[in-house]
Parts: C-alpha cells; sequence; structure tokens
C-alpha cells in the first residue's frame, strides 16, 4: 500500500520564503526516504509538503515538525491518505 503524509502551513506575515526554506531542510533531514516527496507553495504564504510511502495506513512514519510558534501564523494541518493509483488513465 502507498501511504501520502500532506503537511500544510501558512507563515507569518512576512516570513513566507523562510517557512519555504524550512520546510525543505525538514523535508531533507526526515529519517528516512520517502518514495516521493514535493514541496509547494500557494497565495497567503502557504507552503505544502506532500511525501508519499510504501506502509500501511497506520505505520508510524517520519513526518515533518511544528516549526516554532513565530515561523507560522496558525498551527501546521496534517492529513494522511491511502492512495488508490492514477485518477486518470
Amino acid at each position: 500500500m502507498t501511504v501520502a503524509l500532506m503537511w500544510e502551513a501558512r507563515a507569518a506575515e512576512g516570513r513566507g520564503a523562510e517557512l519555504l526554506e524550512w520546510a525543505r531542510a525538514r523535508a531533507a533531514e526526515l529519517a528516512r526516504e520517502p518514495l516521493r516527496a514535493e514541496l509547494l507553495r500557494a497565495p497567503q504564504d502557504r507552503v505544502l509538503v506532500l511525501t508519499w510511502w510504501v506502509a500501511g495506513y497506520d505505520d508510524e512514519l517520519p513526518e515533518l515538525p511544528e516549526p516554532e510558534a513565530g515561523l507560522i501564523s496558525r498551527p501546521v494541518h496534517r492529513w494522511r491518505f491511502e492512495s488508490l493509483g492514477p485518477a486518470v488513465g
């Protein structure tokens, strides 16, 4: 089974670039290397990290930590999904 982890945070005012680099560095430091990882950004200085793992849905997996409070404007959102394969094709 493939499991996808989503980690999403919104930067504190004026700290979007710093949060993006923080997330990039933390993703590179995960205890294991995921099958795939992507770093995305969106308006309002939001940063999203997606990682895919060969694992059971409830398995313990390395996740990005919570950034220091001054770097984010609200708590991190986290979601876990089971991959069902390509949506098209």
